[in-house]
């Protein structure tokens, strides 16, 4: 490989650039799960509950782009569809609620039913919905942050992004201020790590779980709708690739912390970039990748993977994760 096409200031633009939007799905399932499991239920239905919020706002989208009658408001498909991806997402966290809280079932099982279910069917629907493997939606344009984007190399690499990116940013603040600077926190935290004693203080266990599965899954459909209305700009059969996996592992790295997993989704999303960038290369240069192209799709699984086993060797997590609750059993 020709290192000049590597070892240059355009490259490294376009691969952080790149890096930061293909980290911003896995970044929302990694907040909407810490939330979770901050609560004390282990949620492993992410994939699933992507690929239907990927479905969701990839179809509502594109039947507002395709109606005439509708074309005034075309402008705020990507919106409505992300919308309703998000909705979908927490309904599919009200499924997960009710099988591991209402009726205490094995929460790595739920989730896991979750993954079948979920993927499934948005393959089954998107079959049955459209006869053509074509179909597109406009997604949404780059909106260059005034003064910000002027900047020599950062304005470029941080302030020239899709409106989704800045809000995930703010997301990972937000999360953070209501998890350890907020009422609401204290008690889910409570609730994640001794739910007798939260109960014996006058919070409902049930409640604020059911609030945070819900409140989370929305936040994981969202990254699915992210994906395939406003990045891909398409919906086609295992087109979430593993990432919902992913972010289960991503918030084991960051510890249960938005901030780390701010870090572990950038990482993820630079391999990703790497791998993408280094085929384009390969082919340019030569016609063919020189590297098998298998092994270039798992480096950012392999990456991930390496980072995850690096850091769980510190692993503090909710006391309670994972372990159904009842005011008998404690």
């Amino acid at each position: 490989m020709d290192w000049d096409l590597v070892l240059n200031w355009g490259f490294a633009i376009s691969l952080v650039t790149a890096g930061i939007r293909l980290a911003i799905p896995v970044l929302l399932a990694v907040l909407g799960e810490i939330i979770t499991e901050r609560s004390g239920i282990l949620n492993l239905g992410l994939e699933g509950i992507m690929a239907v919020g990927g479905l969701t706002g990839f179809m509502v989208a594109y039947y507002i782009e395709t109606a005439t009658s509708l074309g005034a408001t075309a402008g705020l498909s990507a919106w409505i569809g992300l919308l309703a991806g998000t909705l979908a997402g927490m309904l599919m966290g009200l499924l997960m609620a009710f099988l591991s809280i209402s009726l205490q079932a094995d929460q790595v099982i739920s989730g896991i039913t979750l993954v079948v279910f979920g993927v499934g069917v948005s393959n089954y629907l998107y079959r049955q919905a459209f006869t053509t493997l074509t179909a597109r939606v406009a997604g949404m344009d780059t909106y260059p942050i005034p003064g910000l984007s002027q900047i020599p190399v950062l304005g470029e690499m941080f302030f020239n992004h899709t409106p989704p990116v800045y809000v995930t940013i703010a997301l990972v603040v937000l999360v953070w201020l209501l998890l350890f600077r907020t009422t609401w926190g204290l008690r889910l935290r409570a609730v994640g790590e001794h739910p007798a004693a939260a109960e014996t203080s006058g919070i409902s266990v049930s409640r604020e779980r059911y609030l945070a599965t819900i409140l989370g899954a929305a936040l994981v459909g969202l990254g699915g709708a992210v994906l395939c209305v406003v990045q891909l700009r398409l919906y086609r059969e295992g087109i979430i690739a593993g990432k919902g996996w992913i972010a289960v592992a991503l918030v084991i790295f960051a510890q249960w912390r938005p901030g780390l997993a701010l870090a572990g989704a950038l990482l993820f999303g630079l391999a990703d970039s790497i791998q993408y960038r280094i085929q384009a290369l390969s082919q340019v240069e030569r016609g063919a990748s020189t590297l098998p192209y298998e092994f270039l799709l798992m480096l950012p699984y392999v990456l991930t993977i390496v980072a995850l086993l690096v850091r769980s060797r510190r692993t503090e997590q909710p006391a309670a994760l994972g372990r159904p609750y009842t005011r008998d059993r404690g």
